[in-house]
């Protein structure tokens, strides 16, 4: 069986798949890949099912050694791409020998970029998923140097395409869409217009469970606190100071602050890629 050698791990490197589905009422969220449409679009160019799980590396640094030859590609941001010391590209089908080493430098722009390997990383799933959720604690330890990530059995399709044309990810400013609600009523109209209006910037406090932005702070209109109610991916829950937090994949499934307005959940992989100093504008969705 072929496996992929952890040489060095960078900022943060996790395995994700397409989360874990149907849990919520255990407290169990669904985690999964914080840029779905990279992750799905590196397991599309290998001919693997969409739930293969992935590396997902944030801010590059990644280092991995083929143990047995294998087929990988690398999405998302664009990471500098070496293999054996020659440069590669991203969104395009790589072939590496036993012993070969692929490595990651860091994005110029975006966040995080995804490693799969033709099979799928093939550590045991918990809850039917073999996802990392770094809020729970549920799924696979985080990679650490020296780890062998197994791989799984190679699909029966062949991929169709050896690369796949795709604008670079990550922008200095992005537009989320939203929907007012379900607490709105708990800010004042002023609030409600900064918020559709006025840009917000990702602060480097910002993890996989959620993006903690700077910006003009929303002014609620009532006193109190809710009690606890579930929370869903792209939730903007507004704490005691005003400045929202944007929920990501890793989001606990009930908080007690208000949320002003939800993310559309196709905006949400720009989200999963929007680095330390992005700036978000949040527009009416339609």
């Amino acid at each position: 069986m072929s496996s992929l050698e952890i040489l060095a791990t960078g900022p943060m490197t996790t395995v994700q798949d397409t989360g874990r589905f149907g849990h919520a009422a255990l407290g169990v969220g669904r985690s999964g890949a914080a840029d779905v449409r990279s992750h799905a679009l590196a397991n599309r160019l290998l001919a693997n099912p969409s739930e293969a799980a992935t590396l997902e590396a944030t801010l590059g640094g990644l280092r991995v050694r083929a143990h047995g030859p294998v087929t990988v590609t690398v999405t998302g941001a664009e990471a500098p791409v070496k293999v054996d010391g020659r440069g590669a590209a991203v969104n395009e089908v790589l072939h590496l020998s036993d012993g070969a080493q692929l490595t990651l430098g860091t994005p110029t722009r975006g966040l995080r970029t995804y490693l799969a390997v033709r099979g799928g990383i093939d550590v045991p799933p918990v809850l039917g998923s073999r996802s990392t959720d770094v809020l729970a604690g549920l799924g696979p330890a985080l990679p650490a140097p020296g780890d062998l990530l197994p791989v799984g059995p190679a699909p029966t399709a062949l991929p169709v395409l050896d690369h796949a044309p795709r604008a670079p990810v990550g922008e200095e400013e992005v537009a989320l869409r939203v929907r007012l609600g379900p607490r709105e009523d708990w800010f004042t109209d002023e609030a409600r217009r900064a918020l559709l209006t006025d840009a917000y910037e990702v602060t480097p406090r910002s993890d996989r469970v959620g993006a903690r932005l700077a910006g003009p702070a929303l002014e609620r209109a009532r006193e109190g606190e809710l009690p606890s109610e579930g929370m869903v991916p792209g939730s903007l829950q507004v704490p005691p100071g005003g400045e929202p937090v944007l929920f990501l994949a890793d989001h606990p499934v009930t908080g007690g602050y208000p949320v002003i307005a939800v993310v559309c959940s196709a905006d949400l992989p720009l989200a999963g890629q929007a680095r330390p100093g992005t700036r978000i504008r949040f527009v009416p969705w339609r």
